[in-house]
């Protein structure tokens, strides 16, 4: 069964520049083992291809229970110098939330 990370977790963003910087934060504590599998920086660099040009690195959060990914040259160039409608990246947590994920039988 595939579902939608928003079933799953919420999201936060952040911006460094042209770095744009997406929190993945379970609902459910119990369901960050099943994010940490699942969710890799290949697969959030494969569903934001059209918006990520750069180099995504994921971080591994477990006290907190949340991943962090940092996705490089995401931002147009960053708040001071793109003409994006969102130059800090804050509606592209939506757009992580949107990626789906094969949930195993039994979960």
């Amino acid at each position: 069964m595939r579902v939608k990370l928003y079933d799953l977790a919420h999201c936060r963003a952040g911006d460094k520049g042209n770095t744009l910087i997406l929190s993945l934060i379970p609902f459910r504590e119990t369901d960050y083992p099943l994010l940490s599998q699942m969710v890799t920086a290949e697969k959030v660099k494969e569903h934001l291809s059209s918006i990520v040009k750069g180099d995504v690195v994921r971080y591994e959060l477990p006290n907190i229970a949340s991943l962090q990914f940092v996705c490089q040259d995401a931002l147009e160039g960053g708040v001071t110098t793109s003409l994006a409608l969102d130059p800090h990246g804050k509606t592209l947590s939506y757009a992580l939330l949107e990626m789906e994920i094969e949930l195993q039988k039994g979960i």
